[in-house]
């Protein structure tokens, strides 16, 4: 288990710049969200930025994950649309294609997952109606990445169509696929009133491949910084150590871009005394 950070809260930073601070802090991985101006997934130069980024990655001794949240990049005007919930086949063809380019993006970088989530009605269909549509876009997103030795990790986002664990137990029952497993968003869990976080590690171990720090108030859904709300860090880590999670727990501050480089500094000298040893 190691820390990492996410790209979306050095949003003012070239992605080189982003990868150097965060090596000199002692991070051990980043969390990479394809945005306008990180990986821009319309730039004509992506394949070369990509291997530019991957060879920063592999000379830092970096791991990485790929993040999907970036707000504008397919829509200029709203916020996270389209998805894979949306009312038209061409509105949900364009979140697959980006999605498809993230799990290429994984497999050139090795990256270990590709983490996403439902997003938001954005129509009045009834929620079997957009469960169908969602079910479908995952299962053929993960027959797709799983042919390519990429992994899906499902983000319950709340405000979104897929906002609980009991509602991503039922997708990820009817989903169905090896390649098809779970982000925790721990920050999420406590907004939700889902608790003890580490019961829901503890429960979903097996497909356990990625995760999201910060702290959170209950009820309320806003990333905010370590010791400003509710979340038991002791039991969070207690959790991950239990049930042998091994991979990257990373940082997502993506309203802090404007301190970036003080807030990453913070967040890992709050964070490393829970890690223990090898944190340190």
């Amino acid at each position: 288990m190691f820390l990492g950070y996410n790209t979306n809260g050095f949003a003012h930073h070239r992605l080189g710049d982003a990868l150097d601070v965060l090596a000199e802090l002692g991070y051990g991985g980043v969390a990479l969200t394809p945005d306008v101006n990180h990986l821009d997934p319309h730039a004509l130069d992506l394949s070369a930025r990509t291997a530019e980024f991957g060879a920063g990655l592999a000379r830092h001794g970096l791991r990485c994950v790929i993040e999907t949240g970036a707000r504008f990049v397919l829509d200029p005007r709203r916020k996270h649309q389209p998805t894979l919930i949306s009312p038209t086949d061409e509105l949900r063809e364009r979140r697959h294609w980006f999605l498809w380019l993230c799990v290429r993006l994984a497999e050139e970088l090795g990256a270990g997952c590709v983490s996403f989530w439902s997003g938001a009605p954005d129509d009045r269909a009834a929620p079997s109606d957009l469960m169908t549509r969602l079910v479908e876009q995952c299962k053929r997103l993960a027959e797709e990445a799983g042919r390519r030795g990429v992994r899906l990790a499902f983000e319950p986002e709340p405000g979104m169509f897929i906002d609980t664990m009991d509602k991503f137990a039922e997708l990820h029952g009817r989903v169905n696929h090896p390649a098809f497993g779970l982000t925790v968003d721990v920050g999420h869990l406590v907004c939700n009133g889902e608790l003890p976080v580490s019961k829901f590690l503890a429960d979903w171990k097996h497909v356990l491949w990625n995760i999201h720090i910060e702290d959170m108030r209950p009820g309320v859904h806003d990333h905010i910084m370590f010791g400003e709300g509710a979340v038991d860090f002791a039991d969070v880590f207690a959790g991950l150590r239990a049930a042998g999670y091994r991979d990257g727990v990373y940082v997502e501050l993506s309203r802090h871009s404007y301190d970036a480089v003080s807030t990453a500094r913070k967040a890992r000298a709050f964070l490393v005394p829970y890690l223990g040893e090898r944190g340190a």
